[in-house]
C-alpha cells in the first residue's frame, strides 16, 4: 500500500500524488459512502496496475474548507489586483473575516504593482501590514516579488483565492511556465475578470502545493452575533476590551476605545468602514434568524 496526496477529483476519479508520480484512483465503495474525498486529503491506496489504484483510507484531517472544497489547508494566499480591475477591499476584508473564523493563516498578495505608482501601492499594503497581516507586493506579469512569494509557499498546502481578474492564473504561470493555465481578459463592461479556473487543483509548486480555485466575487458570512465581528478584525479586537461596555459594537457607544483609536489613526478608516458594512449585514441577518 502506498501513501499520497489527492491533488484533484473529477468524475469519480481522484488523482493522487505519491513522490514524483501521479496515480489515477477510485475510492473504495465503503470509503466513498462514509465521507467525501477532497483535494488535500492524505490517503493510503493500493496500486492495481501502472498509475492506477484504489484509495483504501483517509488520514485524519486538520481542517476542511467548504468553498473551495479543500482539506488540510496551511494558509490562504489572497490575491488582490491593485489596478485593472480596481482593488475590492470590501471583498478582501470579508475573506479575511472568514479566514479568521477558520483560524487560517493569510498572506495578502498585492498584484499588478507595475500598473500603479509605488506610493499608492505602499498606502494600500500598509493598511493590512499594520493590521497584522503578512503582505507581499508582486507583478506576476514581470516577475517582481515572485521569489519572496515562492519562499512563503514552500512545504505548505496553500489556497490561492481572490476575485476573477486579480491575476491568479498569471501568477501561477509566472512561477511555472509549464502550467500554461488559461488566463482571462477583463470585462470592459463590468471591469471584472472572467472565470478561468473551473475545478480545484493542487499544483506542485515551490516545494509545496497550491490550490488554484474557481474565482469568486461574493462570499457570504456565516451566522454570528454582532458583538463577535470585532474579534475577526485583529486591530479592532486589540482595543475592544478597553471599551466601557462589554457588548460595545463600536458604533455610537460612549467611551469606546475603538473609536478613540480610530480618531488617533491607530485603526485604518478604510478597514473600519468595511467593518461597519459587515456589521450592518450581520445585524440584518439577526432579524431573519
Amino acid at each position: 500500500m502506498k501513501e499520497g496526496l489527492i491533488i484533484k477529483g473529477y468524475g469519480g476519479f481522484y488523482y493522487v500524488r505519491s513522490g514524483k508520480e501521479t496515480w489515477c484512483c477510485r475510492g473504495r465503495g465503503r470509503l466513498r459512502r462514509k465521507q467525501s474525498l477532497l483535494p488535500g486529503d492524505h490517503v493510503q491506496f493500493t496500486p492495481l496496475q501502472k498509475e492506477e489504484g484504489v484509495i483504501e483510507a483517509i488520514e485524519e484531517r486538520k481542517n476542511v474548507l467548504r468553498r473551495p472544497p479543500v482539506a488540510n489547508v496551511d494558509q490562504v494566499i489572497h490575491v488582490v489586483s491593485l489596478a485593472n480591475p480596481e482593488p475590492d477591499l470590501k471583498l478582501l476584508d470579508r475573506s479575511l473575516v472568514i479566514c479568521e473564523l477558520e483560524q487560517l493563516s493569510v498572506i495578502i498578495c498585492f498584484n499588478k504593482i507595475d500598473l500603479l505608482n509605488s506610493e499608492r501601492a505602499e498606502e494600500l499594503e500598509s493598511i493590512y501590514r499594520k493590521a497584522g497581516y503578512h503582505t507581499i507586493c508582486i507583478s506576476a506579469l514581470f516577475g517582481h516579488g515572485m521569489e519572496k512569494l515562492c519562499q512563503a509557499l514552500a512545504g505548505k498546502i496553500s489556497v490561492l483565492s481572490g476575485p476573477s481578474g486579480a491575476g491568479k492564473s498569471t501568477l501561477l504561470n509566472s512561477m511555472d511556465p509549464n502550467l500554461s493555465l488559461e488566463t482571462g481578459e477583463i470585462s470592459k463592461k463590468l471591469k471584472r475578470g472572467k472565470h478561468t479556473t473551473r475545478h480545484v487543483l493542487l499544483i506542485p509548486l515551490c516545494d509545496g502545493f497550491v490550490a488554484d480555485t474557481p474565482g469568486f466575487s461574493n462570499l457570504e458570512l456565516p451566522p454570528m452575533k454582532r458583538v463577535d465581528l470585532a474579534c475577526f478584525f485583529p486591530e479592532i479586537n486589540e482595543f475592544a476590551d478597553q471599551c466601557r461596555f462589554d457588548d460595545c459594537i463600536h458604533l455610537d457607544e460612549p467611551d469606546c476605545a475603538v473609536k478613540n483609536a480610530l480618531d488617533k489613526r491607530l485603526i485604518s478608516s478604510t478597514r473600519y468602514e468595511n467593518y461597519k458594512h459587515l456589521l450592518q449585514e450581520i445585524i440584518s441577518k439577526e432579524r431573519i434568524y
